[in-house]
């Protein structure tokens, strides 16, 4: 399989997984925006910068997230919506 076709089929999965992902976790947790430090987001940025944990830039960047126990989001001034994707 060709490269270039491996990447566009990582990209799809990647893609449909994100879209279909839950905001909150199973386990009694939900995304929270806009709390993660550099470095130690838990996933993709919400809109599309990367799709890696541990990728954040800056702290408290609105569109990274981390997982926090469910309900407790507010407390930290987060989000448990993600903020409305910017045109690239």
């Amino acid at each position: 399989m060709k490269t270039e076709r491996k990447f566009a089929i990582a990209a799809l999965a990647v893609s449909v997984a994100l879209s279909t992902a839950p905001a909150v976790a199973a386990d009694g947790k939900e995304k929270c925006y806009g709390i993660a430090k550099a470095g130690q987001n838990d996933c993709a940025d919400a809109n599309g910068v990367h799709s890696c944990a541990g990728q954040a830039k800056a702290d408290k960047s609105a569109t990274e997230w981390k997982y926090v126990a469910k309900g407790t989001c507010e407390k930290e001034r987060g989000k448990t919506t993600p903020p409305a994707k910017s045109a690239k």
